[in-house]
């Protein structure tokens, strides 16, 4: 239940010389290599080493497994690559994952995720997150997990590991779409570690922006207990102006991350213990106001309508125990996780509820207005497994998962006047508070899950698994004051039971080549609705099937590397927003398929030189007009429709493609590497949302009225450079960056603020793509 606003989502909606500095250091050492390659006579064994690019280690089966022997479409994005492109949130690296589309509100952790066209068209989220073991993030439809995505600032963190297509089976509810896993640093206990840095960058038109790091590694018994410590803290410079105030740079963030890990490392079993804090505070979004008739500014290039100021925050605190016992003939797991995230955020609906003071209660000004939402959410999860020893001819692995979430939605929807204050006397009393409630729900789940494959030939192997999961929610929705719904407290509840399963044949063409087929299904769990007229008591689970063919391969003395995957997915009873009178309530809609095309691929020509390549073709789309929502609104009879068969899915292009380029230059024998790279992204042309029809019929002889269709948003295609360089040895990192460096001005995101009382849509918000970034980053390790 949330502010109408039309085509959903809503709206949370001299540093030039040092990098040509750096980049002519990084030049130099040409020299240096012609000196060095006397001492180099046994250069034919290193020469091999290096110019073979290197095997990358996931663990999306819950083992430890070669990425290039895993029937699955997998993407890892490391440590290295983090660094380089200066990422301090998921939008800075997605656009280089083939299939993977963030959409960002203007701010780190208002974002939302899709893969393979999965995009989500309700509350709940399509793609799942795990940090290492436990999964983070409601499953639930009332903790706006669309929007919320968890964004790690990625400092500590040693890979990102990205699943495409349904992970039903073994991740469970949510992750439908494919799967984001953070992996984390564990300790190291035989060397000692520690490490500082920080950093300066500059925004165009902007601000400018710092960061401080610093983290150890401390072996506390040699080779039996470890710990491993970090910090980092984020201000990211603001590039917005606010044209009613005329202050500049409102947008800036804070981000700040802490993690604590133990790990024990005993002759039977393992135990690593986490605590990981992340913080993420915006004074506002970086979001910009354009005309709804041609997408123009309605004021400068970077400036926005702001007439009440939106700010966001964002904590999350992870625990985690993670316990692994070899049995001998197996390896049993315990992963235990539990998390606390609490979201505030405010949006100016002052477009959408201000004239209710003039229009509504005939005061002789406009007003301002504001809507601020309260998440709290915690989450328990246990998880057993028991798998056997790697390598067996009958790979097996068994387990149960159990999930219990609770969780807090308020919401408040104030009137003021334009200035902020109070509205004179008696209007306060009448219209001041629009709406104030909450929407406690509590969510549990059990489930139990088997994986296995055999190993029919040298050649030939066949995997699967199955799913059973069962999840009881209660609901209420509790309305305490306000004029936009009725007062009073309705409960509700739900239970559902859902069975998931994968199989997937791979046949090995060759060593180092991989032939697969998968087929998987996943699903989004349901649950109780909203008590609103015409609104159905509950709303089904979605589900989806995969089909999936897929070749990895990996040739010419191990310096190419390619993967292709060729996919289809149906998708039925999709969970969507329907919106009326300022309301929002969940219905199941009809079906939709998504089908495409994903190529990654690495090849090292020489030892000093990487190159990469990565595209998706995505063709997602509904199948059929959503099922009419009807709404009674004496004296009439309201249809709602939120999707016509042919719509696109939002935010997904049909074309997103990315280029990369490394070059690796030693430096002589004191141990000296430059680093020159760069990259180019380019993102297809996408749109915001679905149509939606609104047809108003005469009560009494049911004839139409007033027919309201409403299109989508469109957003153009772009395409960014992103330049990077820098030196380093076993002690010293120096690094500079350049986000954007053709500084590309393009949207992420768009949505239409519309006038409540005139349904006239008068502003368009959009989340611009960071305009150019520089930035300077060193560290030092002892």
């Amino acid at each position: 239940m949330h502010a109408s606003t039309s085509n959903r989502p809503a709206h949370r909606t001299p540093l030039s010389i040092a990098i040509a500095a750096v980049l002519a250091f990084a030049a130099v050492p040409a020299f240096a290599q012609e000196a060095a390659a006397d001492s180099a006579s046994n250069a034919d064994a290193d020469a091999k080493k290096t110019t073979e690019l290197q095997s990358v280690v996931v663990t999306a089966n819950k083992r430890p497994e070669d990425v290039l022997n895993v029937a699955s479409s997998i993407s890892v994005v490391g440590e290295e690559q983090m660094q380089s492109l200066g990422a301090a949130q998921l939008t800075d690296y997605a656009a280089y994952v083939p299939g993977l589309q963030v959409a960002s509100d203007g701010t780190p952790g208002q974002t939302r995720v899709s893969l393979r066209g999965i995009a989500p068209l309700s509350s709940g989220a399509t793609v799942g997150t795990y940090i290492d073991d436990s999964p983070v993030g409601s499953n639930g439809i009332y903790q706006a997990a669309t929007i919320f995505m968890l964004d790690l600032l990625p400092y500590d963190i040693e890979r990102v590991e990205i699943l495409r297509g349904p992970q039903g089976t073994l991740y469970g509810a949510g992750s439908m779409g494919g799967l984001i896993k953070y992996v984390t640093k564990a300790p190291d206990l035989v060397e000692s570690e520690f490490r500082i840095g920080g950093g300066v960058s500059s925004v165009a038109d902007g601000g400018t922006g710092n960061n401080l790091r610093f983290g150890a590694n401390v072996p506390l018994l040699a080779d039996r207990l470890g710990m491993r410590v970090s910090y980092s803290r984020n201000n990211q410079p603001g590039y917005v102006d606010n044209s009613i105030t005329g202050e500049d740079d409102i947008n800036e963030v804070s981000q700040t991350s802490a993690r604590l890990a133990l790990l024990w490392q005993g002759d039977a079993f393992n135990l690593k213990l986490t605590a990981m804090r992340q913080g993420i505070d915006s004074d506002n979004n970086g979001t910009v106001s354009l005309d709804p008739a041609d997408y123009s500014p309605l004021d400068g290039e970077s400036d926005h309508l702001v007439y009440v100021d939106a700010p966001f925050q964002k904590d999350v605190d992870y625990y985690a125990a993670t316990l692994s016992w070899d049995l001998g003939w197996g390896d049993f797991t315990s992963a235990t996780g539990y998390s606390k995230i609490d979201t505030r955020v405010r949006q100016d609906v002052t477009v959408d509820y201000g004239r209710f003071t003039d229009l509504g209660l005939g005061l002789p000004f406009p007003g301002a207005s504001y809507f601020d939402t309260r998440l709290d959410f915690t989450q328990l999860t246990q998880e057993f497994r028991l798998a056997s020893k790697a390598g067996q001819r009958f790979d097996w692995l068994v387990g149960a998962f159990y999930s219990k979430e609770s969780g807090d939605n308020r919401q408040h929807i104030q009137l003021t006047q334009l200035d902020g204050s109070a509205l004179p006397d008696p209007f306060e009393a009448i219209a001041g508070d629009l709406a104030t409630l909450n929407l406690p729900t509590r969510y549990k789940e059990l489930s139990f899950f088997a994986n296995a494959s055999y190993q029919f030939s040298e050649r030939f192997k066949l995997g699967g698994g199955v799913r059973y999961a069962k999840n009881d929610q209660t609901f209420s929705q509790d309305v305490t004051s306000g004029l936009l719904l009725p007062i009073g407290s309705s409960p509700n509840g739900s239970k559902e039971n859902v069975f998931t399963w994968s199989l997937a044949p791979q046949f090995q063409l060759s060593k180092d080549t991989l032939l697969y087929a998968r087929v998987a299904t996943g699903y989004q769990p349901g649950g109780p609705n909203v008590k609103l007229p015409g609104v159905p008591d509950q709303v089904d689970s979605s589900t989806l099937a995969n089909y999936e063919l897929g070749l990895k391969s990996l040739f010419a003395d191990n310096r190419v590397q390619v993967e292709l995957a060729v996919f289809r997915i149906d998708w039925e009873d999709i969970q969507v927003i329907s919106t009326f009178d300022g309301a929002s309530g969940l219905v199941n809609g009809g079906t939709a398929t998504s089908q495409g095309i994903e190529f990654s691929s690495l090849f090292q020509p020489t030892a000093n030189l990487r190159l990469g390549f990565n595209a998706a073709w995505t063709d997602a789309e509904l199948t059929e007009d959503f099922p009419t929502l009807v709404v009674p609104s004496d004296p009439y009879i309201v249809n709602l429709l939120s999707g016509l068969g042919g719509d696109r899915m939002p935010y997904t292009p049909k074309l997103s493609f990315s280029a990369t380029a490394d070059y690796f230059i030693p430096l002589g024998g004191n141990g000296w590497e430059a680093h020159i790279g760069g990259g180019y992204r380019w993102v297809g042309d996408r749109v915001n949302g679905t149509t939606e029809r609104e047809v108003i019929l005469d009560g009494a002889t049911m004839t139409p009225v007033q027919t309201t269709v409403t299109a989508p948003l469109k957003l153009d295609s772009y395409g960014a450079f992103d330049l990077y360089a820098g030196v380093s040895n076993d002690h010293w990192s120096i690094r500079a960056f350049l986000k954007n460096a053709g500084d590309r001005r393009a949207y992420s995101t768009v949505a239409a603020h519309e006038n409540q009382l005139t349904g006239v849509t008068e502003e368009l918000v959009a989340a611009p793509i960071q305009p150019r970034t520089f930035g300077i980053e060193v560290d030092y390790r002892f």
